[in-house]
């Protein structure tokens, strides 16, 4: 991973676009009734960000890598879901904090490029990951109306009309990094997540990056771990008043000094 040094909007700065940590999130806050959860998306300077609650997701407004690489104190290989769904989702995780948090790390997992739009990876995230009570066909219109939104910003940032496929070489990847883990039980956790996100606009642009930190509570539920708005409003209520975590990549010494665990690609 990289560390290269700098702050947003200068040069050797990796700025986030509008839509970078929203596409991480809106899933898993849409299912907050009224948005009263909602995510923080990063912003460029002079950009304001959309409203959220404490601790939900927010970016790094500026990264300085160290000079020296300092290792992860706690690493761990976390778990894969047994299956993929009919949506090409991981799911089937085991019932252990490593397989909550895989579960919550697979939920902020996204690849939008092509024809593959926002909208389609939050509703795929909504379909697999959603606890069963909060479903309803008006959570699946916010997760729609909202990520229908991100798309309408990744098109005007990418120059391409609302609605159709990214250019060449476009895209929008985002997974997690690393983990810290707040509460946990048999039945329910809940963690942050230290998020990456790169974007790209097309074949001869640069790369944009960003790091984000989320905060996330998932439930066991008919034999797997769910994203729940409840466990989501216990999470925040559980962090109240407390530091939260840097946003560093691992390497950083702050990394260690946060209490992240980075994580390793599971053979």
């Amino acid at each position: 991973m990289s560390r290269t040094r700098g702050t947003w909007n200068t040069k050797g700065v990796w700025a986030a676009g509008a839509a970078l940590a929203a596409v991480l999130v809106l899933t898993a806050y849409s299912l907050l009734a009224g948005g009263d959860g909602g995510a923080d998306a990063p912003a460029k300077s002079g950009a304001s960000a959309s409203p959220g609650a404490s601790g939900a997701a927010s970016p790094a407004p500026t990264y300085a890598a160290p000079a020296d690489w300092t290792e992860p104190e706690r690493w761990t290989a976390l778990p894969r879901g047994q299956r993929t769904d009919d949506r090409g989702s991981q799911v089937g995780f085991p019932r252990t904090v490593e397989g909550a948090a895989a579960m919550a790390a697979a939920a902020n997992s996204t690849r939008i490029e092509g024809e593959q739009s926002t909208t389609d990876e939050q509703l795929r995230i909504y379909h697999s990951y959603a606890g069963k009570a909060d479903k309803s066909a008006q959570a699946a219109e916010r997760v729609e109306l909202e990520a229908g939104q991100t798309d309408k910003t990744l098109a005007q940032e990418m120059g391409v009309s609302s609605g159709q496929p990214l250019p060449s070489g476009a895209y929008v990847r985002g997974h997690v990094v690393g983990y810290k883990v707040i509460k946990k039980s048999a039945d329910e956790v809940s963690v942050w997540l230290l998020g990456r996100v790169v974007q790209k606009n097309g074949e001869t642009q640069k790369e944009e990056s960003s790091y984000t930190r989320t905060l996330l509570g998932v439930q066991w539920q008919d034999g797997d771990w769910k994203l729940t708005a409840d466990a989501i409003r216990r999470a925040q209520q559980d962090i109240a008043g407390e530091a939260q975590p840097p946003m560093v990549a691992p390497g950083d010494a702050e990394f260690n000094a946060g209490g992240w665990t980075a994580i390793r690609e599971a053979s």
